[in-house]
């Protein structure tokens, strides 16, 4: 018997209870996410869920909260450049990474302190 790992179907981060209005704001307004209909059965967990491409962002809501600040996903970016002005003209503070070679890359912090990397590999 084989298996083989395939893709990554989506990442979670955490908010605190009552975070789906500003996780809305921050992934779709100033990452260009898009919001996924979360099935019916989880819907009374709270939270909310973003896709890009086949890939999804998944906010659940955790109490006690508490962001992850080290642990986090990493998002491949076409035109980096591109995204630090939007992420500028939306107001979203980023911290620029040039430690990894090959790359250039930033990371922001969502609204509940959860740390996204965001790359292009050069």
């Amino acid at each position: 018997m084989s298996f083989a790992f395939k893709s990554i179907d989506h990442v979670q981060l955490a908010a605190p209870k009552g975070g789906e209005d500003e996780a809305r704001s921050f992934f779709t307004e100033a990452l260009g996410l898009t919001e996924v209909e979360k099935p019916a059965e989880l819907k009374k967990n709270g939270g909310v869920w973003f896709s890009f491409g086949n890939n999804e962002i998944h906010i659940g809501i955790e109490e006690p909260f508490s962001p992850a600040k080290k642990a986090h996903p990493a998002l491949e970016v076409e035109n980096l450049e591109l995204l630090k002005k939007h992420l500028t003209e939306k107001n979203v503070e980023y911290i620029e990474d040039d430690r990894l070679p090959g790359a250039n890359r930033i990371y922001v912090y969502d609204p509940f302190g959860n740390r996204i990397e965001l790359l292009e590999w050069l």
